[in-house]
């Protein structure tokens, strides 16, 4: 591992206090700075355990400090209150250990003194030279105005949270909109608003992610892995994948096998 992180504070000790703490390069330090002119996101870079290495002001007044030097080298458990902590953590875990990358997953987060509201978090792998997962590299983006409580329903992310964990069942807009509480043009409405694309979209993109991830980390034959993702029509699954990545399936996993 890389030498120590100057600007370190307090290490939980259930979080491998000796594990040292990432220097970061030039470019993200840059990074960071870019994200300073940006008031209506959350920047962060955290090492492999979780603690950060980088945020930006906002993100800082959001959680109640003042300076970056309060953050800097702590855990996300001893700056969130355990609702979001334990949520935030999981997800930082499974990132280093798959190597996924979470986009623009729907959550609550906080704003400005510590108000509630809904935001888009994308979470990527950060990559040490020989390609291992050192941390993880985010960003937070706010939806709504802080205060306005009724945009969007609790619900709706219980709801996308069901889509992304199951998605090779059968499903339809108008169903996840029941889930939701919603009416379908309702539903249709934020999901627009939310992610620039239509129910039926959202749901063909998911698959597709999906199958992308069986496609790269397994062997299953084609044919196995569109039934898996919910597309019952093999040659749909195909024209569905190559409009989406302009491959076929195939082609997409001799590229990433090499």
């Amino acid at each position: 591992m890389v030498a120590e992180f100057r600007q370190g504070g307090p290490v939980p000790a259930s979080e491998s206090a000796s594990t040292t703490l990432l220097r970061l390069p030039a470019e993200l330090l840059a990074l960071a700075e870019l994200f300073e002119h940006l008031p209506d996101a959350a920047f962060f870079v955290k090492d492999s355990v979780g603690r950060y290495l980088a945020v930006n002001q906002s993100l800082v007044e959001r959680v109640g400090f003042r300076h970056k030097r309060d953050i800097l080298g702590r855990h996300v458990r001893e700056i969130f209150p355990a609702e979001f902590a334990n949520r935030y953590a999981a997800q930082d875990a499974a990132v280093v250990r798959t190597g996924r990358p979470v986009r623009d997953r729907l959550e609550l987060h906080w704003y400005p003194r510590r108000r509630r509201g809904w935001c888009l978090t994308t979470k990527l792998p950060l990559r040490d030279a020989a390609g291992s997962v050192v941390g993880v590299i985010g960003i937070s983006r706010d939806l709504r105005a802080p205060g306005d409580s009724s945009i969007i329903p609790a619900r709706l992310a219980d709801t996308l949270e069901f889509l992304e964990a199951s998605y090779g069942e059968p499903l339809s807009p108008s169903g996840l909109a029941t889930r939701a509480g919603l009416t379908p043009v309702r539903f249709a409405r934020l999901i627009k608003r939310i992610f620039s694309l239509t129910p039926s979209q959202l749901i063909t993109q998911t698959r597709l992610s999906g199958a992308s991830r069986l496609l790269e980390d397994t062997d299953k034959p084609v044919a196995e892995v569109a039934l898996a993702c919910g597309f019952y029509d093999h040659s749909a699954f195909t024209r569905a994948f190559r409009s989406a990545t302009g491959l076929t399936p195939t082609e997409f996993r001799r590229q990433r096998h090499g």
